[in-house]
């Protein structure tokens, strides 16, 4: 190591800790989603010509990110892994990236892990082996004491919507409930009722790596009032201090919820 690179390494830490001190008693986010973006430009950005490379060093990450969201006394993680619109990539590059993400699964299950772990998004659309694995996980984990953590793989926004729309009016045609009668009570908490993530908190804040700013269908129904942080740091890069940087900011931000 260098010693500019030893310099900036002290300064950083030197740095991230002054965050951490003056996060103490602030308002620290119950659920935080995570667009993690950025690992195919990553691995070219470093000169190597295989994208998996990146995806690979992004599963790396997740685990330490979620130790950070520990430590912070975060209740609820959502990452954004695959979207539907991730299913129509090539299979040669398709394949490996549900690999990857089923042994992102296989680790996060791990006995040493505290996590409570839950797939969501539209599973029927994913192949079975990696339905299986995720539910495997989901089956291990369902009794730890430790954060609830979405995996959210084949999961579009959208469709999210329909499916709990589809959901509410199957339940309600069982029930034997006339339409007319639906519509006279229907509201958005019935909708709610029928999400992925129903019974959870909404997310509080969403952070989204790589420098784009936009949502890609990430938990449309669940941001309608959530506070965004965008960086330009690659998710392979993305350290502690950047997730401190991002709770900073939440912190500073008065949330009024339209009153």
């Amino acid at each position: 190591m260098g010693v500019r690179q030893w310099a900036r390494d002290v300064l950083t830490q030197v740095y991230e800790h002054r965050l951490a001190r003056a996060l103490e008693g602030a308002a620290i986010p119950r659920h935080v989603g995570v667009i993690v973006d950025g690992n195919r430009r990553w691995a070219r950005a470093i000169g190597l010509e295989d994208p998996n490379a990146g995806h690979r060093r992004g599963a790396d990450k997740i685990a330490s990110f979620l130790g950070w969201c520990d430590e912070a006394g975060v209740e609820v993680v959502t990452l954004f892994l695959l979207s539907t619109d991730n299913l129509s990539r090539p299979e040669p590059e398709l394949v490996p990236l549900l690999r990857i993400i089923e042994g992102v699964a296989e680790d996060l299950a791990a006995p040493d892990r505290r996590w409570q772990l839950r797939p969501v998004g539209a599973l029927e659309l994913l192949p079975a082996e990696t339905v299986a694995v995720l539910k495997q996980a989901a089956e291990d984990t369902c009794d730890r004491p430790g954060a609830t953590v979405n995996l959210a793989v084949g999961y579009g926004g959208r469709r999210e919507i329909a499916d709990a729309v589809r959901s509410l009016l199957a339940e309600h045609a069982e029930r034997g409930t006339t339409l007319d009668e639906l519509v006279s009570v229907l509201d958005v908490e019935h909708i709610a009722e029928h999400l992925y993530t129903r019974g959870q908190p909404d997310p509080d804040l969403v952070i989204r790596t790589s420098g784009e700013q936009r949502l890609s269908g990430f938990l449309l129904w669940q941001t309608a009032h959530s506070e965004f942080h965008f960086t330009d740091v690659y998710w392979p890069d993305f350290r502690r201090v950047d997730f401190l940087r991002a709770l900073r900011a939440y912190a500073a931000r008065h949330r009024r919820f339209g009153g």
